[in-house]
């Protein structure tokens, strides 16, 4: 009876936990290539990967630093990425789920974005060369998310473009 009783409610946690991982909502509102905002659930900052800031910024000197980019080309494709995310994603229910970490320093919930489509929105922004992949902390999906910023960059498409 007790071992019922302990795999029922482990059951029951694990679903929970599954539940709460994973969420739906409209996009409402797109910030920038890696923030969004979705009804009721708030802002979300995609998981795993960085785009350039709309204007001059700190993060520009890493992307000088480590890829040898140019603030006009960063300030170009900050514009690109915040266009893709409103063509693909505004107006539509997206499905967020969720890895280890779920809130970032700034109380955004940290996100991979499911389009309709079943597509990513994260890897589609790294395949359009739109992104690079955020290497400071570990996530399910980096080796995947640095496979696609390597194709882009043999492509030399967005950021990686002469």
């Amino acid at each position: 009876m007790l071992k019922t009783v302990l795999l029922l409610l482990l059951l029951l946690t694990s679903s929970f936990t599954s539940l709460a991982a994973e969420q739906q909502g409209r996009v409402s509102w797109v910030y920038d290539g890696d923030t969004i905002e979705v009804d009721k659930i708030g802002k979300v900052r995609l998981l795993g990967i960085d785009t350039p800031e709309y204007q001059d910024s700190q993060r520009d000197n890493f992307y000088l630093k480590r890829f040898d980019i140019p603030r006009k080309q960063l300030r170009k494709i900050s514009k690109a990425a915040k266009h893709f995310n409103i063509t693909a994603a505004k107006g539509k229910i997206v499905t967020l789920q969720s890895d280890k970490t779920r809130y970032d320093k700034y109380g955004r919930l940290l996100a991979y974005v499911y389009l309709p489509d079943g597509r990513e929105l994260n890897i589609l922004l790294l395949e359009q060369g739109l992104a690079t992949v955020f290497r400071r902390f570990n996530f399910a999906h980096k080796k995947t998310f640095l496979q696609a910023e390597h194709q882009a960059q043999q492509a030399k498409i967005g950021l990686w473009a002469e």
